[in-house]
């Protein structure tokens, strides 16, 4: 009854260890979150365990917390989805460690949709004016700009414009003062207050301009965004420049805007024009583009505007590109090596479980083998044995007939071990195959959990525990066995997980 017990009690806590699984919120929009809002839920278990820690794994760079009890929270970054993308896929791994050492793991694909913010308006430069002569300020996209890189459009607030002035949507502001506000200016500025409004949002800001007098002839305005003079990337980046242009004289003064470059190669479609006041400068150098033993090349442009005088404004910037390996190509590589190395692991369990049937039917075959033939050499024996009592001769041959047949008996016995196939060689071959199993059944596991999400499969380690668990496979104990050499059908990734529940296809 007790041992009953036992084995119910066993049963029932192998039901429950099977049940047991991560509870996460409720599917249906849980996961679609947006940048700068907060997510925060606790992962649980469907039955309660006294003692459980959770951790998380692929989160590294993504701001993403969660303690030892299962509370998760997160706010995306703003800079995580850009605004042409619009939503983006983050990939993790809640996972929770029992108290017996078992591990439960849920994969999660959190999608991040990006959110529109209003431009930033800051303290714009002063605008000075001549009397009686068309005077343009260009609004500095270095102070007026939207945080999310989206196309803005300004217009002016009519009450606060000088009689005269325009200002175009994209921020040109235009006024030739009569003399009367040009002498109002020395002791009242005037302040211009622009709405700036970002496309397609239509999100609003305000920015303000202080009209001041000014006795200078200005040159053309060059700027560029952002205003950095060094920029160090890789290959498979693209830095992306937006270039304004202005002159205090108009539009209409500006005669050329382009760019000069140490790198003739670079071609010129990498400028292209919006409108007369407006650039945008987008490279991308590719994979090819530094020579693998330089390491890096560094690379100058010079971008200037030019009026109809020949006045001039240029900005230069310098652009070092280093030498990046070809990040998409390795990750279908390793991720090629990571199946073929779990396939070759679960393709020898299978045969090693075939096995194990073939060699138990055979040793079970052979102590059966044994036990009749060593019956049928002691029956012999014993028969042999009765002669000599029945038969008429002397009782001294009788006491050595009835001897020989003892030892005939015993020495058949122990022919019974060697004639035919020895169980004890199935038994040391399964031991073989049992062992053998239960090492490559912990290794595969180990190697598919571990190099589940395909960052993971980057490092060096990679290859170290691939050639160990192409070691076992290969190992003399498993040709001892003598496994069929045979083409096997390549399995899919649900029959792979059911042998090796981590495996990933990342």
């Amino acid at each position: 009854m007790r041992t009953l017990f036992f084995f119910v009690a066993f049963l029932a806590a192998g039901a429950f260890a099977h049940a047991q699984q991560l509870i996460l919120p409720d599917p249906s929009g849980w996961a679609q979150v947006e940048e700068g809002r907060a997510l925060a839920f606790d992962v649980k278990l469907s039955e309660p365990v006294a003692v459980v820690k959770y951790s998380l794994e692929g989160s590294a760079g993504l701001g993403m917390t969660m303690d030892s009890t299962g509370h998760f929270s997160w706010i995306p970054d703003y800079d995580l989805v850009d605004r042409l993308t619009l939503q983006k896929e983050f990939n993790v791994i809640f996972q929770a460690t029992l108290p017996d050492g078992k591990r439960l793991r849920h994969p999660a694909t959190f999608k991040v949709t990006h959110v529109n913010r209003p431009p930033v308006t800051e303290e714009l430069p002063v605008f000075y004016v001549k009397q009686g002569t068309l005077n343009t300020y260009q609004m500095n996209t270095v102070y007026v700009f939207d945080p999310d890189g989206d196309p803005i459009v300004v217009r002016p607030r009519e009450a606060t414009m000088p009689e005269g002035a325009t200002l175009t949507s994209l921020g040109q502001l235009q006024w030739t003062p009569s003399r009367t506000q040009f002498n109002s200016l020395k002791n009242n500025p005037v302040t211009i207050e622009v709405i700036v409004q970002d496309q397609p949002g239509k999100l609003e800001s305000v920015a303000k301009i202080i009209v001041k007098q000014t006795q200078l002839d200005l040159p053309p305005n060059l700027f560029l965004v952002p205003a950095d003079s060094l920029y160090t990337i890789r290959e498979n980046e693209v830095v992306y420049i937006k270039i304004y242009v202005a002159d205090p004289n108009g539009e209409e003064s500006i005669e050329q805007v382009d760019f000069v470059s140490s790198d003739v190669t670079i071609p010129r479609s990498v400028l292209k024009e919006n409108s007369i006041t407006q650039r945008e400068f987008a490279w991308q150098p590719g994979y090819d583009y530094v020579d693998d033993l330089a390491g890096e090349k560094e690379v100058t442009f010079t971008f200037f505007v030019m009026d109809k005088s020949n006045n001039r404004a240029q900005r230069k910037i310098r652009i070092v590109v280093k030498d990046t390996e070809n990040v998409e190509l390795k990750d279908k590589v390793l991720t090629q090596k990571y199946t073929q190395s779990i396939t070759s692991a679960y393709h020898l369990l299978m045969l090693l479980d075939q096995n194990f049937e073939t060699l138990d039917k055979a040793y079970k075959k052979a102590r059966k083998g044994k036990k009749n033939r060593t019956i049928l050499n002691a029956s012999l024996g014993a028969i042999t044995g009765l002669s000599p009592i029945v038969l008429p001769t002397e009782q001294s041959k009788t006491v050595s007939v009835v001897g020989g047949t003892s030892v005939l008996t015993l020495n058949s016995l122990e022919a019974g071990q060697v004639i035919g196939k020895n169980a004890q060689e199935y038994q040391n071959q399964i031991k073989t195959n049992r062992d053998l199993r239960n090492q490559l059944q912990l290794k595969g596991n180990y190697f598919a959990r571990k190099y589940a999400l395909k960052s993971n499969r980057r490092g060096q380690e990679f290859e170290l525990d691939r050639d160990d668990l192409a070691r076992l496979i290969n190992s003399d104990g498993v040709a001892s066995l003598k496994l069929p050499a045979e083409v096997q059908k390549a399995p899919s990734s649900d029959e792979i997980r059911k042998v090796f529940p981590d495996y990933g296809e990342q």
